[in-house]
């Protein structure tokens, strides 16, 4: 066993976890945070992807013990004040999900993408987006919502 102290979603969580302990099943499991979820169990589908002190990560392929003094975000964490975040809101407004399995990862792989290249072209959105998969959409809309959050948080502006 090992002790882990996580900060997730402003909240500091200390607990003993297995060595082998994932770090989405730490959060599903530990601290209930089922909105972090697993798809593949190989990092192919980028369903559990969250933010690590500010980067996006497949939590599938990361230990909870390698996330030990880390700051995580998961969905739940992304609405502040109850009130979507700009990304939330777009996938929303633009039906960029069905079954909605793969959105929360979508949205935080979105999130991550707009840190890095706030006004991408469709290109780089593809691009940006390749290691999160979804089973139902086509990706027509999920662009669409990309292309809508990164306007949203430049404030509306072109």
């Amino acid at each position: 066993m090992a002790k882990v102290e996580i900060k997730v979603n402003g909240v500091r969580h200390a607990r003993n976890v297995e060595d082998r302990t994932l770090l989405a099943n730490f959060l599903r499991e530990e601290l209930g945070l089922t909105g972090t979820h697993v798809g593949c169990d190989t990092s192919q589908c980028g369903c559990c992807t969250v933010h690590v002190n500010g980067r996006a990560v497949k939590s599938c392929s990361m230990l909870a013990i390698q996330a030990n003094g880390a700051e995580v975000l998961t969905i739940e964490g992304l609405a502040k004040n109850g009130k979507l975040h700009p990304v939330q809101r777009a996938f929303s407004e633009c039906h960029g999900l069905q079954c909605g399995f793969c959105t929360p990862g979508m949205i935080m792989a979105t999130v991550g993408l707009l840190k890095d290249q706030p006004n991408p072209t469709e290109e780089e959105i593809i691009h940006g987006l390749e290691g999160n998969l979804c089973r139902c959409t086509g990706y027509i809309n999920i662009v669409k919502a990309v292309k809508r959050s990164a306007k949203l948080l430049r404030g509306g502006k072109r």
